[in-house]
């Protein structure tokens, strides 16, 4: 946020690396350096706003999305490594104990939910940029957005890393919904193997890194769910989970302040429920089977009647093609 000729007031959420990195100068008292790139290649924008693992570069994981690795130049001011592409980037430090008011900002929840805060300011210290900078932009908003769709495919992929790293076995599928922000709601498939399979599941998507923050609803569903159907979703959420039973509520978990309901005054915290829509393990060969026609019925009804239910000179997709 603009607050003069040479001074940015810029918020980062609790817990991310960039915020770990800036308390623990300012814990030292020691000022900050801070280079901004505003204007660059996509896949950089990608991995600066997911959760890409703690001991990983994210020039690098962009440069392993790209398939060769990002340019990259030593900044003059602070010596950060700066994306040598970009249409601008700025250079300079903040430092401990000093703020300026920042906000309000329209976020990915669809709110301008954290009002205004005091937030540290970067002291501009050079300006570098393209003549006619192209900016490239990704304005949040109420879902679903631009933001939600790329977020949802590489969150939705990094949770579903996590669970396999944690243990977690035949995990079918995951995805972060996009009417969620590609964060409050989270939807596992797996195929159930033991006791206790669909919680161990629900638990570690909840409270993995990359699902950990700002979650509230976590939804594990049988292979036979598309986890990407919301609609597919929500009916195994009512017809598999009974809430007296299949519903385990965490407390305080990692929030922060754009959590939009969450009172100003204990924004920090929230809670989740981990929600087990999978058929009951004990008795799950006994559950009453699902009333829809077959793949294969689907197929030969399609094929029979696609003249006339599309007309002879419309091209043809074909249930299952």
């Amino acid at each position: 946020m603009v607050a003069g000729r040479d001074r940015l007031g810029f918020y980062i959420s609790p817990g991310k690396h960039g915020r770990i990195m800036r308390d623990a100068y300012f814990a030292r008292g020691k000022p900050m350096p801070v280079a901004m790139s505003f204007g660059h290649d996509p896949t950089l924008f990608l991995a600066a706003s997911v959760e890409v693992p703690p001991n990983v570069c994210e020039y690098d994981y962009a440069g392993g999305i790209r398939g060769e690795a990002v340019d990259v130049i030593k900044g003059p001011v602070t010596g950060l490594p700066i994306p040598a592409n970009a249409e601008i980037v700025v250079e300079g430090f903040t430092y401990p104990d000093e703020g300026i008011e920042e906000g309000p900002f329209g976020e990915w929840t669809g709110y301008y939910a954290s009002g205004h805060r005091n937030e540290p300011v970067l002291h501009v210290q050079a300006v570098y940029h393209r003549n006619n900078p192209i900016i490239l932009g990704s304005p949040p908003g109420k879902p679903p957005t631009e933001l939600t769709s790329y977020r949802g495919l590489m969150r939705s992929a990094l949770v579903w890393e996590q669970l396999e790293k944690a243990g977690v076995p035949d995990v079918k599928g995951v995805w972060c919904h996009e009417a969620g922000g590609a964060r409050l709601l989270v939807a596992v498939a797996i195929t159930q193997r033991y006791p206790g399979h669909a919680r161990q599941a629900g638990h570690v998507a909840a409270m993995c890194h990359a699902g950990a923050y700002l979650g509230r609803y976590v939804v594990v569903v049988d292979e036979d769910i598309e986890v990407t159907d919301l609609n597919d979703v929500v009916w195994a959420m009512c017809t598999r989970a009974e809430p007296e039973q299949d519903f385990d509520l965490i407390k305080r978990a990692w929030s922060g302040p754009l959590d939009p309901v969450i009172h100003p005054s204990k924004k920090g915290f929230n809670s989740r429920f981990v929600i087990d829509a999978t058929r009951p393990w004990e008795w799950r060969d006994q559950f009453p089977p699902v009333a829809e026609m077959s793949a294969e019925l689907r197929q030969q009804i399609t094929e029979k009647w696609a003249d006339q239910i599309l007309g002879p000179d419309r091209p043809r997709v074909l249930a299952g093609a």
